[in-house]
């Protein structure tokens, strides 16, 4: 059994990021809803409570009953959880003069453990609009800031600390070694790495499936393929994969991906499914019935083709962390699905396989790497379930996928000849339900308009519009409308996430 820290979620904004990094330290952590600690706790080496939208003081505000935890684990509080800490244990928490936000240094830092290695002057992020304005008996501070004299305290006689800003952050410079410092508290071996953790998932994977038989749809993504690789070392022969060509993949994806599979040893199937999903969504406009019929359509046709297979017990699925942490709220209760193909395993009566569902997508790609499998399919930009289906704004008809198939090629591939590609979370060209004057020749043009969309990310909960250089966006618009029949306009989306979304619908 992995030793590991809990999470307490008490509704941050930065939570996962706190997994994310405790991750980086080589130690397994799981993020929970606040009151969710688990009754079964082998192997916790300590707990961590984030921040929180509200203020300790709101009638609304999460609340858990901590003395199971001090001074049974070692407790850090951050923010609202170093509050709550305070509040709870007779400490005064207030208002601040003014929100305390964004960047401050360590006025005075104690030499103490939590603190080993932070030196006055060091930067932190703070991001509260509450202050800690006396701290109980036996609470010692043991960093301040100019605003800030609580900065960070520790309890006398116990492992329990608090600190009112970011260690996650990238903005707080020694927030890692904090980080780390509480991992040494615990006394944790910070020994989880890919390798290990492909050691112990094959093991586990043998050890459930035995001599059954796995069936897994595959999308070319980075997650889909690294369960298919982690499931083909275990069970070899015994897994099935199945890619369905919709018709709203890029250019040449199917072939190239299929190769790429073939040459990982995988079994596949590819299925060619275009005619099919272009009939369904004839004359359709509408985001959500786009995405449900596409959605229908792969479900149909991945059924279809697992009903030809013989004694399949389970279904392979690439479900990462964040869609295990998003399908619960707060409290537990499950707001959101992320079964990637919907009631297939209950239609079907198949048993869920997920070997990625506690992994972070940074984490995915080091497995893969680890795997050995080729960069093509390990930094392969994310790209939707739906396809073009969701960049071909209102109906979807076959000349139109051709125009966005050609330009979205020509836009990536010189996003690669710029060595811009592996700079960008995400992008693609999106194609316009309107169309522009132009003049092309002597002669007048009336046809469409293509986007263009790359933003920077590192989890796409929240995403900025990619700087790009302005040679390299006149290069593409030049190539998109010279060689793309039917396009006489490019313009480039400079919109953030939020308010905007990455895709366009």
């Amino acid at each position: 059994m992995h030793e590991k820290i809990i999470i307490l979620d008490f509704g941050s904004q930065t939570t996962q990021l706190i997994g994310r990094r405790i991750r980086e330290l080589n130690t397994y952590c799981e993020i929970l809803p606040y009151n969710k600690f688990p009754q079964d706790a082998t192997g916790v080496k300590g707990v961590i409570l984030s921040g929180s939208p509200y203020s300790v003081y709101d009638s609304e505000a999460f609340a858990v009953e901590l003395s199971g935890l001090r001074g049974r684990y070692p407790v850090l509080g951050i923010c609202y959880g170093a509050q709550f800490i305070a509040y709870t244990s007779g400490g005064n928490v207030q208002p601040a003069p003014s929100r305390e936000y964004g960047r401050a240094c360590l006025s005075s830092v104690d030499d103490v453990d939590l603190l080993r290695g932070v030196e006055p002057g060091a930067q932190v992020w703070m991001s509260h609009g509450d202050t800690i304005t006396s701290l109980p008996r036996s609470f010692r501070i043991i960093a301040g800031t100019d605003d800030v004299p609580a900065a960070a305290y520790m309890v006398d006689g116990e492992d329990t600390y608090g600190v009112q800003f970011h260690p996650e952050v990238y903005h707080t410079e020694c927030g890692m070694r904090i980080l780390g410092n509480f991992l040494d508290i615990c006394g944790c071996k910070r020994d989880w790495t890919a390798a290990s953790f492909i050691e112990s998932t094959v093991a586990e994977l043998k050890g459930m499936l035995g001599d059954d038989k796995v069936i897994l749809a595959l999308s070319g993504g980075v997650d889909s393929s690294v369960t298919a690789v982690l499931l083909n070392r275990a069970i070899g022969e015994n897994l099935t994969c199945i890619f369905v060509d919709h018709g709203l993949l890029r250019k040449n994806e199917f072939e190239d991906v299929m190769n790429d599979y073939r040459d990982l040893g995988l079994n596949v199937v590819g299925v060619d499914a275009r005619a099919k999903f272009y009939e369904a969504l004839e004359g359709i406009e509408e985001p959500e019935r786009k995405r449900k019929i596409i959605g229908k359509g792969f479900i149909d046709v991945f059924e279809e083709e697992a009903r030809k297979l013989k004694d399949v017990k389970w279904l392979g699925q690439g479900t990462i962390y964040p869609d295990v942490i998003e399908s619960l709220s707060i409290t537990g209760t499950v707001i959101k699905s992320h079964h990637n193909v919907g009631g297939l395993p209950e239609k079907m009566c198949l048993k869920l396989v997920e070997p990625l569902r506690l992994l972070f997508k940074d984490e995915v790609r080091r497995i893969g790497y680890e795997l050995g499998m080729k960069d093509s399919l390990i930094k392969r930009h994310p790209f939707p379930g739906p396809g073009l289906g969701i960049r071909i704004l209102g109906s979807i008809a076959p000349e139109k996928v051709r125009i966005l198939q050609e330009a979205d090629f020509i836009y990536i591939s010189l996003m690669r000849e710029f060595g811009l590609y592996d700079s960008v979370w995400q992008a693609g060209a999106i194609l316009l339900p309107v169309r522009s004057v132009g003049v092309m020749g002597d002669e007048r043009t009336y046809e469409h308009v293509v986007a263009l969309r790359a933003v920077t990310s590192t989890d796409a909960m929240t995403a900025d519009w990619a700087h790009l250089p302005y040679e390299f966006l006149a290069k593409v618009s030049n190539e998109i409308i010279n060689k793309v029949k039917g396009v006489n306009r490019v313009v480039y989306d400079i919109s953030s996430k939020p308010p905007s979304t990455i895709e366009w619908e």
